[in-house]
């Protein structure tokens, strides 16, 4: 069985209601993200945060030093669980995330987090092209509605459509209850 990580991507406190730039289903999202992540501790295994700041004070949200950027509460690194900060939706463009994985022997990776159609379709179409094998837990994964040219597209189709693309070439794309129950 090859070494995995859980890669916690960008569940900050500008996602959630009150925050600059809320998602659908942010709450529920991150409820299921904590409850991997304790099951990831439990067993000892290593959970990676990721945290995103733009580099530019007039960013629309995760500005620098802001408490809108901090890790929301209910997924908080504890002890020495790492966090790698990055300016790009690709968590392994120009962070040190590829060269941990690599000090530990990481092959596959569990991804998580926000915004499914941005930075966790960048990180696992990213992780799968370096050859890790990857899971995405879809429903411990948030999006927001978007508009194309006139059109608004509901989050929840947004998000399937981001999932189903993944599930297609990427990533197997899995429930946190799959993922728990060990299948």
């Amino acid at each position: 069985m090859s070494k995995s990580a859980l890669i916690v991507v960008d569940i900050q406190n500008d996602y959630f209601p009150g925050g600059k730039w809320p998602l659908v289903g942010a709450d529920a999202a991150a409820d299921n993200a904590a409850r991997i992540i304790q099951a990831t501790r439990d067993s000892n295994g290593l959970v990676v945060h990721i945290r995103h700041e733009f580099t530019r004070d007039d960013a629309p949200f995760f500005t620098p030093n802001s408490e809108g950027a901090k890790l929301h509460p209910k997924v908080m690194n504890q002890g020495q669980e790492p966090v790698i900060l990055k300016h790009y939706p690709n968590s392994f463009r120009d962070t040190g995330l590829k060269a941990l994985l690599d000090k530990e022997g990481v092959e596959a990776l569990v991804v998580i987090g926000s915004m499914s159609h941005m930075c966790i379709d960048a990180t696992t179409r990213a992780a799968a092209d370096m050859g890790y094998t990857v899971r995405v837990i879809h429903d411990a994964c948030a999006s927001r509605d978007l508009e194309f040219s006139g059109t608004t597209v509901p989050a929840a189709q947004v998000h399937a459509a981001f999932m189903s693309a993944l599930g297609f070439a990427y990533a197997e794309v899995i429930s946190t209850e799959t993922l728990l129950n060990g299948q």
